[in-house]
């Protein structure tokens, strides 16, 4: 084989059509490319679209954190200051992270739509993917993969004083100014 493919988008199914479609476009500055006979597409890009809604004719069970199935869609920003503007935009919305997270490999903050499916909003904290790699295989990764809880309120305090970018997306700088928040693994499974 040698064609790669490219993911091309997500399909929920829901019974709360209106306000799942009303929460994608606030969450990921996107628009409704068509939406008509139970379907909505959405889109942010180029791509015609990213996220699907399928709404369901009849009052969907609500989301069982203890079922299989999948757990969130990520989305990727260029910078921490794009990564924090979103996050004051939607706070301005009363839209609020359920858990920020500080990967390591990335800073992310998840979200839950309407249906409780998370959304994780992020940024990479390596320049390379070689690098994220490697840090994947390191020590620090290997005996935290999930990472540790931070306060992105804190976040533009640090850069304001001073703190460099890659200071504030480490395990180190969350542990440090926010040593007493949950461990991030039972907000993500709950």
């Amino acid at each position: 084989m040698t064609a790669t493919p490219k993911f091309a988008h997500v399909v929920l199914q829901t019974s709360r059509f209106e306000a799942m479609r009303d929460w994608y476009c606030t969450v990921l500055d996107a628009h409704v490319v068509y939406e008509g006979h139970g379907l909505c597409f959405i889109t942010f890009d180029e791509e015609h679209h990213r996220v699907a809604l399928l709404g369901a004719p009849t009052a969907l069970e609500p989301r069982n954190p203890g079922a299989a199935g999948m757990h969130h869609t990520a989305y990727t920003f260029d910078t921490l200051g794009d990564l924090l503007d979103r996050y004051e935009s939607l706070k301005s919305k009363g839209i609020e992270p359920k858990v920020p997270i500080q990967h390591g490999v990335t800073t992310s903050l998840y979200y839950q739509d309407p249906d409780g499916n998370f959304v994780e909003l992020q940024i990479d904290n390596f320049s390379t993917p070689d690098e994220a790699t490697a840090y994947m295989n390191g020590p620090e990764y290997g005996g935290n993969p999930v990472g540790v809880s931070f306060d992105p309120v804190l976040i533009p305090q640090a850069l304001s004083a001073g703190t460099p970018v890659d200071r504030i997306t480490t395990h180190a700088w969350a542990l440090e100014t926010t040593p007493d928040l949950p461990n991030p693994m039972i907000a993500l499974t709950s």
